[in-house]
């Protein structure tokens, strides 16, 4: 994997983290190829249970590299979109922890996780218009299902972005808390989540994810399709005897 990017596993936690401050944690090739190997290990090792992305020093990320760009170079991977993860996010919990800017592409990272923690100075935008290009790793796609509609064209059409406050305040940010603080509550987060049963979590996530494609005859069934392997596993069972014998549970992922 490439020094561009790191990552730190703390218990059930991957971290991952873009390390590429001098150039604002900009996504080239080598940031969208290790990213993806994180998430592949993440999403296929058993004692992963959540994810949490930020990028190093004052920067979340500003997006894409329009120097590599423009040599050619593509941010984005076939089938999995921008840095191996806007069109198809990993099937574990992800919770971006932003500080500074989040923008273009860095704000689409975001939106392809579940859960944003935010520094109080961060700002979070989509100035591709800018630059006439388009904001196709998500934010184009996604912000008028996510926000009310004439919010998210502001921000689309626009270019201009918004402060942590007002992000939180239109449901894109979960949490903003002191600058220097976004990556300690993440870590918070994912160490609740991961404390769950691991089969629920990817279910949960999977029927959220799919849900709004569901029609209102058949989403009931197609629920207890992704559900119904949860409740006839082992980890359901223990989880009701934990809750019984009052003690923690133990996961087995079965």
């Amino acid at each position: 994997m490439s020094e561009s990017v790191r990552t730190e596993q703390t218990g059930s936690v991957l971290l991952i983290a873009i390390n590429r401050p001098e150039a604002r944690n900009a996504i080239d090739g080598a940031v969208a190829e290790s990213i993806a190997a994180a998430l592949d290990r993440l999403d296929t090792s058993d004692d992963l249970a959540v994810g949490v992305l930020t990028g190093t020093g004052t920067v979340f990320s500003a997006g894409m590299d329009l120097k590599a760009f423009l040599s050619g170079e593509s941010p984005a991977l076939p089938g999995r979109g921008l840095a191996g993860m806007t069109q198809t996010p990993p099937r574990k919990p992800m919770i971006a922890a932003v500080e500074g800017w989040a923008l273009a592409g860095g704000f689409e990272l975001t939106l392809a996780c579940d859960l944003v923690v935010a520094g109080q100075s961060a700002r979070f935008g989509v100035p591709e218009v800018k630059r006439s290009l388009v904001a196709t790793g998500g934010a184009a796609l996604l912000l008028p299902t996510r926000i009310a509609r004439p919010i998210a064209m502001e921000l689309l059409l626009t270019g201009e972005p918004i402060s942590a406050a007002r992000a939180a305040e239109v449901g894109l940010v979960n949490y903003v808390v002191p600058d220097g603080r976004a990556l300690d509550r993440a870590m918070e987060l994912a160490s609740l989540i991961a404390a769950n049963g691991p089969l629920a979590l990817q279910a949960t996530k999977r029927i959220a994810a799919q849900a709004p494609d569901w029609t209102t005859q058949t989403r009931w069934d197609e629920q207890r399709i992704v559900s119904a392997p949860v409740f006839a596993s082992e980890d359901a069972r223990e989880g009701a005897r934990a809750f019984v014998e009052k003690r923690p549970a133990y996961w087995q992922g079965r």
